[in-house]
């Protein structure tokens, strides 16, 4: 049997495979890391608090150093983090020259967090991209089916009729709900560096006259934005990320909740492009994309709420939340990065059924549009009147398996109500269609 120490995610198939978990893999934390590390000597270049060489030597390591993951991950029990024992092995890397410059004036944290916001900008971009094909996939379904009429389902029941353009419309609003968070946080994830307690006082020691020009320089040479403060126990950035990142996976769970439910075998008024075969049972096409989807918006919540736990960071560093911080944020970029890999593919290959959609109107022989009925009904009738008969005319639409506009066409008291549309299902739409319009306006 061939095993291998790394994850290769035997247990998530949500992930595994898909761009956000290279992106977010050991091997892409350590990138990160070592980006952090030669911004930060070429910031300090550019500002005389390094000499010359030190910033090109120092990325030229970072680069081209052979630097052990395995190893790394080992060596950092010793200090609680893989920065300590990373910025050993790339100051030996660097040579004597130029290795005392190697994380001058910084702390771990100011790595670690700059690496993790590295990560997420990358992931983050991975991600919108799947959400502008699930976006667009969604509008042309919308586009093509603004006036496909369907059952609208309330409380697990049908109830009055709408439209599949209308539905796939929401699902898109839902999307780029998720799509505009998801840019602003990108857009603003700041560096972090502070030293030690957030003083930046190291960066003075070293003679820096005002040390305040310095994250700025480092943020800039990384494409972040410069933080305001050093933000080790003020974790917005974190909590901006959790929150994105949950709405991103909750929106897509919209999605995939309602496929799962429109796919069933009674019901089949949707398909997956390609469904997933079965162990046992040949004749299965499940609705695995879906599936994966729906599981990524169950775990997402409680990713997110554990990252929201960890803005109670006590002192000026914290012991505990900061480091309890790592592991699910990458569960949840890769969650959430798969599950909308997994949306593009199933938005883009969904198959409608119009024809069985307009079939199902029928199920209650009319009786979902009783609402509609009513109305009508109440101008000839009396509200009361109305309300009266149809509530015994539904009875006995179930009780003798009749249509109610049959029962209805038989009632000498609505003998003068032209009884044609307000009948038929397809054409209780409301302003579904104008409503799917308005939708896909926005862009």
């Amino acid at each position: 049997m061939t095993t291998a120490h790394h994850d290769a995610g035997l247990l998530a198939p949500g992930w595994t495979g898909s761009p956000a978990a290279a992106a977010t893999g050991d091997s892409a934390w350590l990138r990160a890391l070592l980006d952090a590390e030669a911004a930060l000597a070429r910031a300090q270049e550019a500002l005389g608090l390094a000499p010359r060489g030190a910033g090109a030597a120092v990325t030229s390591a970072a680069a081209d150093g052979d630097f052990d993951v395995r190893s790394l991950a080992e060596r950092a029990r010793g200090g609680g983090n893989p920065v300590i024992p990373l910025v050993a092995d790339l100051t030996k890397a660097v040579g004597e020259e130029y290795g005392p410059y190697v994380h001058r004036g910084a702390t771990s944290q100011d790595i670690m967090d700059t690496a993790t916001m590295l990560v997420a900008v990358r992931v983050l971009g991975i991600l919108l991209a799947d959400l502008d094909r699930v976006q667009r996939a969604l509008a042309r379904l919308a586009a093509a089916h603004r006036d496909t009429p369907m059952p609208g389902r309330t409380l697990t029941q049908h109830a009055v009729p709408t439209t599949f353009g209308l539905k796939a419309a929401g699902w898109r609003s839902l999307v780029l709900d998720a799509r505009d968070r998801v840019t602003a946080v990108r857009d603003s994830l700041p560096a972090q560096l502070g030293g030690a307690a957030g003083t930046l006082a190291a960066f003075t020691a070293y003679g820096a006259t005002d040390a305040t020009a310095l994250p700025a320089a480092f943020a800039g040479e990384l494409g972040l934005r410069a933080p305001l403060l050093p933000w080790h126990t003020l974790r917005t950035p974190i909590a901006d990320l959790a929150g994105c990142l949950a709405l991103a996976a909750g929106a897509l769970g919209k999605v995939a909740t309602d496929v799962l439910t429109l796919a069933r075998t009674e019901i089949a008024e949707v398909t997956e492009g390609s469904g997933g075969g079965s162990s046992a049972m040949p004749h299965k096409a499940n609705p695995v994309r879906s599936t994966l989807i729906a599981a990524a918006a169950r775990r997402a919540p409680q990713l997110a709420a554990t990252l929201y736990g960890s803005l109670a960071a006590e002192d000026e560093r914290p012991a505990g939340a900061w480091h309890a911080e790592w592991e699910p944020l990458r569960d949840l970029l890769r969650l959430v990065g798969g599950a909308a890999r997994d949306a593009a593919e199933l938005t883009e290959g969904l198959r409608v059924d119009a024809d069985a959609m307009r079939a199902h109107l029928d199920l209650t022989h009319g009786l979902i549009v009783s609402e509609r009925l009513s109305a009508a009904l109440s101008a000839a009738l009396g509200r009361a009147r109305a309300k009266e008969l149809l509530t015994e005319l539904a009875r006995r639409t179930y009780a003798e398996d009749r249509p109610l506009g049959e029962l209805l066409a038989m009632e000498p008291e609505v003998k003068d109500v032209d009884l044609g549309d307000l009948t038929d299902p397809a054409r209780y739409t409301g302003s579904a269609g104008s409503l799917t319009d308005r939708a896909l306006e926005r862009r």
